[in-house]
């Protein structure tokens, strides 16, 4: 696990996008193919605009999935996480990837998580983007988070804390409005992705960005499990990381 701290707020997503390509090209160098996990979420938006405008990156040789969604969402609805990435990402990339999303409100749920992991099964995920949320959760994996189940795509309940971060950002008008359950990638899965790549903007994000790196590796922080991961690269504006003790490896 290694840190960079953008000391420049409005240059992390830059930072992140230029790091994230760099892996990138260097998949489809080695294998001709490239296999990437996509976030959402207030935490990407500035990473998303740069990374779609990256040179030398042919988006049809790579497949791209999706983190994770609330169940029984529309696509409609201004919050679903696959019209996020549809609008903000996938809709200005200059050649159309394999995009395969996460259909929250799908008529038999069993069979859309079926369908997610007979895709992602026994695939090699290059690279993975991903955040922290305000709780220490890592994709939906709310505390305490399940760090043992094998499945790529898992339905997950959303704790009280969870909902009230996607209500404070803005993307519903109401508390009861927030979904209390979601598809999401599971850590196991998250954590065999060859890159793992985190954007954490944010003063709200600070106490658990300093449990996730600095406090023990426990299912009450999911995040804390990225720091056994082997190629864990976090990107940290000043805010979020205002509480750490560490002095950091890199400065930009």
């Amino acid at each position: 696990m290694k840190l960079q701290f953008v000391s420049d707020p409005a240059a992390l997503g830059r930072v992140a996008a230029d790091f994230g390509a760099s892996i990138i090209r260097s998949a489809l160098k080695a294998h001709g193919h490239a296999n990437v996990i996509v976030a959402t979420g207030a935490s990407q938006l500035a990473m998303l605009e740069v990374l779609v405008k990256a040179p030398d990156i042919d988006w049809s040789r790579i497949t791209v999935f999706h983190l994770d969604e609330y169940i029984g969402l529309p696509q409609s609805h201004s919050a679903s996480f696959r019209r996020y990435l549809q609008e903000r990402f996938v809709q200005h990339l200059p050649q159309a990837p394999e995009f395969v999303p996460v259909d929250g409100d799908a008529p038999d749920l069993e069979q859309e998580l079926m369908r997610l992991n007979l895709l992602l099964a026994g695939r090699t995920v290059d690279l993975c983007f991903a955040g922290i949320g305000e709780n220490g959760h890592l994709a939906f994996n709310d505390p305490p988070a399940d760090f043992e189940i094998d499945s790529p795509y898992i339905a997950v309940d959303l704790d009280d804390a969870c909902r009230r971060q996607q209500f404070g950002e803005g993307w519903f008008k109401s508390m009861d409005e927030v979904p209390r359950r979601a598809i999401s990638m599971s850590v196991r899965q998250i954590m065999r992705s060859r890159v793992l790549l985190l954007t954490v903007p944010d003063l709200r994000k600070a106490a658990a960005t300093r449990a996730a790196i600095e406090g023990p590796v426990q299912p009450s922080c999911p995040a804390s499990i990225v720091q056994r991961h082997a190629h864990c690269m976090i990107f940290l504006d000043p805010a979020a990381a205002s509480l750490l003790t560490r002095p950091p490896e890199a400065t930009v």
